[in-house]
């Protein structure tokens, strides 16, 4: 994935200060195992040119022993293209140039427009070439869209999903930079992380002077922060500014507030949690960086939390977390296990409760059937919680037929959960009790909807 910048006319050496960066060096910094580099093609008095790019390094990776047997490389799969993602890999770089702060000397050159071309790619997303063309355009941009030929030797298709991009305008390279950080994600059809203030605040500092007249500004903002919900808090905010600005300064009541779906979700597993018999034994599968682990910590009468993650990073992270908890009081420290759904342990069997939170949308729906035996068969919890998004719900996103996560392999409606709960009910003997988690939609239901498995006897 990567970005060119083409400046051409007078006066164009001087983006090198602009950028911060040598044009005799190749920029190079590692970022989560990604490799950014940085380099100049072009470096004339009339033409300057340069690419970042970003790609994984494995000979990188392979030096982290920590992550040399992480079961989830061998598990999911990820693409690299141009999106949100690649937008928070090479920020730091271009920092210098999207926050306008050269060099004293050259900082009158940060308001000087210069003859642009932007090339990046690839981009994968559901938008159509004139509803891209759409979001460019009214800035003053020429947009050329071409997809790369696949060379198939059978025959499938001609030519790639992928697109690339290439811009031609006059603008600051500031301005050129900030409206493709804010245009790149909402062309993201993967972008996954729930919506607080510092993202509003991103928007707001990057589209100065251009986002406000926008003849697409709605939809930027819709894409960009996904949440109808949050998107109305922001309109409403800045519809009643000019009165809360008369207002002593401790009286305002804050603009948006934190509206995050993993909160709600854990909040309703602890309520559930708390209110189950007996409830010593607690097993959080696909724990990850154990955020619901430690809060099943505090749970009253909970005795053992098994926190099991296929990822030893992940378990890593968690286990530092589980160790920032352990001085409060009435804390029980859960215990971090290195293993996978697909394993069976001995370890598991026959605890009062097992969980997984946005677990099964993860796995290959022909898998499931033996990670659901393995666990109501082998294991044999007293309770099994299962909580996974509505794909109805999608529609208050904006989201059409995308998943929520570019990893998801399935999503699933009210009705196609409900079928596929009760045929294992079917097998197995639990009862089972439904239930939606989030702000509830008339049509659509509630964002992530929840399934407990019930053991008859129990």
């Amino acid at each position: 994935m990567q970005l060119t910048m083409k400046a051409t006319g007078d006066n164009v050496k001087v983006l090198s200060h602009l950028l911060a960066k040598n044009p005799a060096n190749l920029y190079e910094r590692n970022h989560k195992g990604h490799s950014v580099r940085l380099f100049y093609s072009k470096f004339s008095e009339t033409e300057v040119e340069v690419t970042i790019f970003v790609s994984p390094d494995p000979i990188e990776l392979l030096k982290h022993t920590s992550n040399a047997y992480d079961i989830t490389h061998y598990i999911n799969d990820r693409e690299f293209a141009v999106s949100s993602i690649f937008c928070s890999f090479i920020r730091s770089a271009l920092g210098t140039a999207l926050n306008g702060q050269p060099k004293e000397e050259f900082s009158a050159w940060v308001d000087h427009p210069f003859s642009f071309q932007f090339d990046f790619g690839p981009v994968a997303s559901a938008l159509s070439n004139q509803q891209i063309i759409n979001l460019f355009e009214p800035l003053g941009y020429k947009v050329e869209i071409s997809r790369g030929e696949t060379g198939y030797s059978f025959d499938m298709k001609p030519k790639s999903t992928a697109r690339y991009l290439s811009l031609n305008g006059v603008c600051t390279l500031q301005n050129g930079l900030r409206q493709l950080f804010v245009l790149i994600p909402v062309l993201d059809n993967y972008k996954h992380y729930y919506i607080d203030e510092k993202e509003i605040e991103k928007l707001e500092r990057y589209g100065q002077g251009w986002l406000e007249d926008h003849p697409q500004k709605d939809f930027i903002w819709r894409q960009s922060l996904r949440f109808k919900e949050i998107y109305s808090m922001v309109e409403n905010s800045k519809n009643t500014q000019d009165r809360s600005d008369s207002q002593e300064e401790g009286s305002k009541e804050p603009a948006v507030k934190k509206v995050r779906l993993n909160e709600l979700r854990y909040e309703k597993i602890i309520e559930t949690v708390s209110k189950i018999e007996p409830r010593e034994s607690v097993v959080d599968f696909g724990s990850g960086e154990g955020k619901l682990s430690v809060r099943l910590g505090f749970v009253n009468g909970v005795k053992e939390i098994l926190a099991v993650e296929p990822s030893e990073s992940a378990n890593i992270r968690a286990l530092e977390l589980f160790d920032k908890a352990e001085s409060k009081a009435g804390y029980v420290k859960p215990t971090p296990l290195w293993g996978s759904l697909f394993y069976y342990d001995e370890r598991l069997k026959g605890k009062d409760i097992i969980i997984l939170c946005e677990v099964i949308e993860h796995i290959d729906e022909f898998r499931l059937p033996k990670v659901m035996d393995t666990i109501l068969n082998e294991y044999q919890p007293n309770v099994l919680i299962i909580t996974t998004p509505n794909k109805e719900y999608n529609n208050v996103y904006d989201m059409e037929e995308h998943f929520r996560h570019s990893d998801h392999r399935f999503e699933w409606t009210r009705e196609e959960f409900h079928h596929w709960c009760s045929n294992r009910s079917a097998q197995y003997p639990y009862e089972l009790i439904f239930d939606g988690i989030g702000e509830e939609h008339e049509q659509y239901g509630c964002p992530t909807q929840m399934c407990m498995f019930v053991r008859k006897e129990v």
